[in-house]
């Protein structure tokens, strides 16, 4: 197999923007997508030469752009790649709060890259992990903060303006759930 990351992230787009086009629902048409590339993708990492971070950063990434191109709402976006990430990753992740706090850190880096609304990201990331921890046997307490500590880090390496828009959105409550980064 000689998949490269720019055609595997240019695979991830056009799919999602077919599914968002064909559905209309940006989170469930992003959930379905990227548990259906990942499941499929996972296993053949090694042989593209890529590790399963690798892969994930650029199925997210690829997700990202795709919503961007159908101008999709970036926190129905997130939500629905963090679970993605999640539920298509299983069998590769034994580490749910790195893996949620890896796929924050791409979500959001992207989203500031192509000038995306970085506050809807953060929040639908932090609502996906908390979605997502249920089904994984992890609290969602620690998944919040999980995928808060990866957005501010991302954040981080972006730049002032977007620590702040990141900072204020992970504080605030989600599902009446209050976030500790």
């Amino acid at each position: 197999m000689n998949t490269t990351h720019s055609d595997l992230i240019g695979s991830v787009k056009a799919k999602i923007v077919a599914a968002i086009k064909g559905t209309g629902n940006v989170a469930q048409a992003t959930m379905d997508t990227v548990t259906h590339v990942l499941a499929t993708t996972i296993k053949d990492a090694g042989e593209m030469g890529m590790s399963v971070p690798d892969v994930i950063a650029n199925v997210a990434s690829g997700a990202i752009r795709g919503t961007s191109q159908v101008g999709g709402d970036f926190g129905q976006a997130a939500k629905g790649i963090t679970l993605g990430v999640l539920r298509g990753s299983k069998d590769a992740a034994a580490a749910v709060l790195d893996t949620i706090g890896h796929t924050a850190h791409i979500i959001v880096r992207e989203t500031a890259d192509i000038g995306g609304d970085v506050k809807a990201a953060s929040v639908g990331l932090v609502a996906g992990a908390i979605e997502g921890a249920t089904e994984f046997g992890v609290s969602a307490e620690k998944a919040a903060a999980a995928a808060a500590d990866g957005a501010l880090k991302a954040a981080g390496e972006v730049g002032s303006t977007v620590v702040e828009a990141v900072r204020k959105a992970v504080t605030k409550p989600v599902n009446e759930l209050k976030v500790v980064a």
